[in-house]
């Protein structure tokens, strides 16, 4: 049984990240998605485990002084983290973890793993994303202009992934997501140590 991967997926909110994750995990059980840890409530209808991992702050900054997170955040007065524990035994199972992060948490990844594979979706142009954004109804104009800003700085850190897909067609972006992680199963020192066996 081959070693799993871990793939980091970031990009710009309302990019359509949660749509293509949702299409590329149908009927697929050689993938796993990874649940970050949090220090936040659980929200009605969330589930330990299944949303998060809800624990508290104590545990969180244990979880820290171990070098038990791949990343980690404060955001609003709350820790979001990647457990590695999690990450690994999901890998030692052969399956290819998904982390779908920010910018900052990918960095964080790569720097204490660097052979994390980093994926980077884009909108097709600003007039789309911005169209994204305004179709959700759930943003003011004011909130919109700020997720736009936000969107243009994270962008302008893409050159740090491995690759860059945009999702001008959920289909066509899942193709390209299949394709990068088939290529990367295909490397000389993975195939080399399977007939080395």
């Amino acid at each position: 049984m081959h070693q799993g991967k871990t793939f980091i997926i970031s990009g710009p909110s309302g990019v359509g990240k949660s749509t293509v994750l949702h299409e590329l995990f149908k009927g697929r059980d050689d993938l796993y998605f990874s649940i970050s840890a949090t220090t936040r409530e659980p929200r009605e209808g969330e589930e330990d485990g299944v949303h998060y991992h809800f624990i508290d702050v104590k545990h969180f900054q244990e979880l820290i002084e171990a070098d038990a997170l791949l990343e980690y955040a404060e955001y609003v007065g709350n820790f979001y983290g990647t457990p590695k524990k999690y990450v690994d035994k999901a890998m030692n199972e052969g399956k290819d973890v998904i982390l779908d992060i920010e910018v900052q948490g990918a960095l964080q990844v790569c720097t204490k793993r660097p052979e994390t594979v980093r994926i980077f979706i884009a909108p097709p142009s600003w007039d789309e994303l911005e169209r994204r954004l305004t179709s959700r109804g759930t943003d003011s104009p004011d909130k919109i202009q700020k997720r736009l800003l936000r969107a243009k700085a994270e962008l302008q850190t893409a050159d740090v992934y491995d690759y860059f897909v945009i999702n001008d067609s959920v289909e066509r972006a899942v193709r390209e997501i299949n394709a990068i992680m088939i290529a990367e199963h295909c490397k000389p020192a993975d195939r080399m140590k399977i007939l080395s066996e």
